[in-house]
């Protein structure tokens, strides 16, 4: 038996959505952010970067995108990138070819299901609760290895539209370059030689995951979270969406909803770099929201270590005044450490609620 899909939720007419999409109180959007905000509205906004220059031969022109985009990973995390360098024409062709899958009937997709239980990652799947609440998310996705190319199991990636294969392998390879280029920067900034937090994160074998996010509409989005609050595990993550607002960052002890710049992408720093900076960039946290009235699609490709690759703080940016504050763990640890946490509170959660029925 197929499992359920959000999809299939949201086209079933309801009125209100199932008890274990509803998110806790403390977790739920407010009136406020489901609103979509005017450009003119005041706040922070998350930083937009201009990296029309990043390969120009005026060396004053390099020095500013560079600190501009190091000032944002040290602040927030996260920014927008104008001009970063991947055509329109590819853009348009990525998110036409990902649309058009999630545009086939439930029972086709059905066929590229993934299975958890068997360990089987890649493929169509539905977010698996593994949070302190135990309640779902507001999504189905389309998961697969993206990078490196000779690792690809090409049996996972949809066959239909048949354009899918040949333009996600043609955005894959800009991102890579972008994946260069950004690493390059941030160790400039710290100090160590452009290569050094690449060489780490394991060089020509750092590895590059896609995932199509589906948002459906979602009849009551004001109890629900497409995806709950979190920072990635990866080292970057970039990011790419349909126009439909959702994402938010949070940022002074608010939330941040970011404006929805065509031809942006926005990059994502994830804990491994926060780790190997020792805290000088930040993993920033952040959330997804849903629409009652529109489908919101994004395309995100996490940049992972190896699994094996040992990460902590690089020893030039640790000293006595400066001491580590991550232990070193190799990749494997820190996500299942991560996960397993998740997975512990969810037990802790789930007892406590057997103990308080039973008395």
């Amino acid at each position: 038996m197929a499992p359920a899909r959000v999809e299939s939720l949201a086209m079933s007419g309801l009125a209100a959505i199932p008890a274990e999409y509803v998110r806790p109180l403390e977790e739920r959007p407010t009136e406020c952010v489901l609103k979509v905000k005017r450009v003119e509205d005041e706040g922070p906004q998350i930083p937009v970067v201009d990296v029309a220059g990043w390969d120009s031969a005026d060396e004053e022109i390099k020095k500013e995108i560079r600190r501009q985009v190091a000032k944002a990973s040290r602040e927030w995390g996260v920014m927008q990138l104008l001009n970063h360098g991947i055509s329109e024409t590819l853009i348009e062709r990525l998110q036409a070819a990902g649309k058009a899958f999630f545009d086939l009937p439930v029972e086709e997709k059905e066929k590229y299901a993934n299975d958890h239980a068997a360990g089987k990652i890649a493929g169509y799947g539905s977010k698996l609760a593994n949070n302190a609440s135990g309640q779902l998310e507001w999504e189905d996705y389309y998961f697969h290895l993206l990078w490196p190319e000779q690792r690809r199991d090409m049996t996972t990636w949809p066959k239909h539209p048949q354009e899918y294969i040949e333009v996600t392998d043609a955005y894959g390879r800009e991102i890579r370059k972008l994946v260069t280029k950004i690493l390059g920067t941030l160790s400039s900034d710290l100090g160590v030689e452009e290569e050094r937090m690449e060489r780490v994160l394991g060089g020509e074998n750092l590895e590059m995951q896609l995932k199509i996010n589906y948002y459906p509409r979602c009849p009551q989005p004001e109890l629900a979270l497409g995806v709950e609050a979190h920072t990635d595990i990866s080292a970057l993550t970039f990011l790419l969406h349909n126009m439909v607002p959702g994402l938010q960052l949070f940022y002074e002890g608010k939330w941040v909803t970011a404006k929805c710049i065509p031809s942006a992408l926005i990059v994502h720093i994830g804990d491994q770099v926060e780790i190997l900076s020792n805290g000088k960039f930040t993993s920033g946290l952040h959330r997804g929201l849903v629409n009652k009235e529109k489908v919101r699609i994004s395309w995100a490709v996490f940049c992972d270590p190896p699994k094996d690759a040992l990460i902590g703080p690089m020893k030039e940016v640790v000293d006595e005044k400066n001491p580590p504050l991550f232990p070193a763990k190799t990749f494997k640890e820190h996500t299942d450490h991560k996960l397993f946490k998740k997975a512990q509170a969810q037990a802790e959660a789930q007892a406590a609620k057997k103990v308080e029925e039973s008395t």
